[in-house]
């Protein structure tokens, strides 16, 4: 099971958790980043570093935010699977509900 990015990224995009990613399995969206589940090898690397907490292993999703492991995983439906996150461009799309969330204040 793989880690999973939550709405505590939205607007944030700290970046922190891509530099440490070992396998570059974490993408940037138009609002926040997301780690492609098949690409994840639960290293756990990202989740310490986020200052956000936006990070879970997905086993441990608060129910709230369950909805989210869904939000990552469908963000690579048409993008598939590039295996190296460092070799794609900012997509410059989110996933709907992430779209769809009114902008954080910064």
């Amino acid at each position: 099971m793989p880690f999973v990015i939550t709405e505590g990224c939205v607007d944030v995009k700290d970046r922190t958790c891509l530099t440490q990613c070992p396998v570059d399995c974490i993408y940037e969206g138009e609002r926040m980043t997301y780690i492609h589940p098949d690409e994840c090898i639960d290293c756990g690397a990202c989740e310490p570093l986020c200052p956000q907490n936006a990070i879970y292993y997905e086993p441990d999703l608060p129910a709230a935010l369950r909805d989210y492991a869904r939000v990552n995983a469908e963000f690579f439906a048409d993008l598939g699977s590039p295996g190296d996150a460092t070799a794609v461009d900012v997509t410059g799309r989110d996933h709907p509900l992430v779209s769809a969330l009114p902008p954080r204040a910064g």
